[in-house]
């Protein structure tokens, strides 16, 4: 079985899927003859033309509503939005009209088209191209919400999100793109949207965290050992919908959490899944859910690693929780 980083599992579940299917295409700044900005649609161009991966002009609010169109007309376009950080000229065709379009046609049309974009800090991108905009768009009915943590997940959730037949934003850190390496079959398989996986077995507290933070998560749950606790990391893969049986089954285990990401505290994704487990769990907690967060300020670009919660600011939050 090869050995793949993050970016090669989501390069390799493109080109398979655009064998698979020939109505999926790749749209965006660069994707075509340059490849990506990160190689990540390196190949396709050769492969299958410039009618299916396409160059675009530097226009993200055109990129979404030429995919938007494509999708309507029974296309599967995969759109790229070349940082997160730019994700917002588009905003209005995302939230007003992707995510409404089944919703607004009583059903009679569907939008299967997957953004895919990277985000988060950790490679010196300053703070125009390092954010995590998760909140914005789990709090967006209509949309799906991915993102993954492993060159394994990345192939499987990105095909099972193509697939998908309604929209699906496919966040991509882009911190792991090449630090992270695993075995990915060759093979097409999928991974259901909507279920998080437990990447470690633990008994004291729960770690909730996704994304490149994921790693941190197991790097914390491993120093913690050194201190006879034994941490339990759950990988939530899919934010929206959210895998809140995977969730509660950890912290009735536990009785305590943690929730790590990167993005800013107030509002952010841990706000709402504090409040889910308070809201359905409160008599199993030993103790109030932490947060472990970015902080409220735009991105730092000379102190991205202070901004970033490491795995010792996870395990204070553990602690936190232990000393309540």
């Amino acid at each position: 079985m090869p050995v793949m980083t993050l970016i090669q599992a989501i390069n390799h579940a493109l080109h398979l899927e655009m064998e698979r299917d020939k109505r999926v295409v790749v749209l965006g700044e660069d994707v075509g003859k340059a490849g990506g900005v990160f190689r990540t649609t390196a190949g396709l161009y050769e492969k299958f033309g410039p009618d299916r991966a396409i160059d675009t002009p530097l226009s993200e609010d055109g990129i979404m509503g030429t995919a938007i169109g494509m999708a309507l007309y029974g296309m599967r376009p995969v759109p790229e939005i070349q940082f997160a950080d730019f994700i917002y000229p588009a905003f209005d065709q995302i939230v007003n009209e992707l995510a409404m379009y089944r919703h607004r046609s009583g059903g009679q049309f569907a939008c299967p088209l997957v953004i895919r974009s990277p985000c988060g800090g950790g490679i010196k991108g300053g703070h125009c191209h390092s954010q995590s905009p998760e909140a914005h768009f789990v709090h967006t009915a209509g949309l799906k919400v991915v993102i993954p943590s492993s060159p394994y997940e990345a192939k499987g959730l990105l095909l099972a999100s193509i697939r998908d037949d309604d929209p699906v934003l496919f966040l991509e850190p882009k911190r792991i793109y090449r630090a992270v390496r695993a075995e990915v079959p060759e093979d097409d398989y999928t991974i259901p949207l909507g279920k998080a996986r437990v990447a470690k077995e633990g008994k004291d507290v729960s770690v909730f965290a996704y994304g490149a933070m994921l790693q941190t998560a197991l790097e914390a749950a491993e120093k913690a050992q050194e201190e006879d606790l034994d941490l339990e990391v759950v990988d939530l893969q899919t934010l929206m919908p959210l895998d809140i049986e995977t969730v509660e089954a950890s912290v009735r285990k536990t009785g305590r959490a943690v929730v790590a990401h990167e993005a800013p505290r107030t509002c952010g994704y841990g706000a709402e899944l504090s409040a889910l487990i308070h809201e359905r769990l409160l008599l199993c907690l030993e103790a109030p859910v932490q947060r472990v967060t970015g902080f409220d300020t735009p991105f730092p670009y000379v102190h991205e690693y202070t901004y970033m919660p490491d795995a010792g600011r996870i395990l204070l939050g553990v602690r936190k929780t232990l000393e309540y």
